[in-house]
């Protein structure tokens, strides 16, 4: 039996958002995405590199003067819009919905990237984010998992035994 998130109303606002940066965003597409408890993982595919991404030799240099098209968004940018749009909407929710509320930032501050190379890299990234739900029982942040390992290992300084602290996001049932 294949595992799955099952979202609360949190988790469905933020992949609302996910679904909605190519409308938003021209040039930027969406690829496999899954929401985890404290966690997402998501494909971000540029789709219109500008001519600044990609420049042409056969191109004129005129010093001073933007050369081809605009260029397209950064994955940075799309990204920090991402978690700027969640954010403002969870906080929302908070307020409007009695979601509850979160302690400091709702997103971490930076984020993981790769960049793809071919097919083959693709398809085995995607695989990875379909199964995430699968592995999350094993998942080192996994509270359920931390507090089971937690009494297998010695207690770090200041930690009682028994107990492990993990950051969870209140986006899932």
């Amino acid at each position: 039996m294949a595992k799955q998130m099952v979202l609360n109303d949190a988790g469905k606002m933020i992949r609302s958002v996910w679904d909605e940066i190519p409308h938003h965003y021209p040039g930027i597409g969406t690829d496999e995405f899954v929401i985890m408890p404290n966690h997402i993982h998501g494909i971000i595919v540029i789709v219109k590199a500008g001519s600044r991404a990609c420049p042409s030799s056969v191109q004129p240099s005129i010093k001073g003067q933007p050369q081809g098209g605009a260029p397209t968004m950064t994955l940075p940018d799309v990204v920090h819009r991402f978690k700027t749009m969640t954010t403002k909407r969870y906080s929302d929710g908070v307020k409007q919905n009695d979601w509850k509320p979160f302690p400091g930032k709702l997103w971490q501050r930076n984020y993981w990237e790769h960049i793809v190379r071919d097919e083959l890299e693709l398809n085995a990234i995607r695989e990875y984010v379909r199964n995430n739900p699968a592995q999350w029982e094993l998942d080192r942040l996994n509270v359920m998992f931390s507090d089971r390992q937690a009494f297998k290992k010695k207690p770090q300084k200041g930690q009682p035994q028994g107990v492990a602290h993990t950051e969870g996001k209140p986006w899932m049932v």
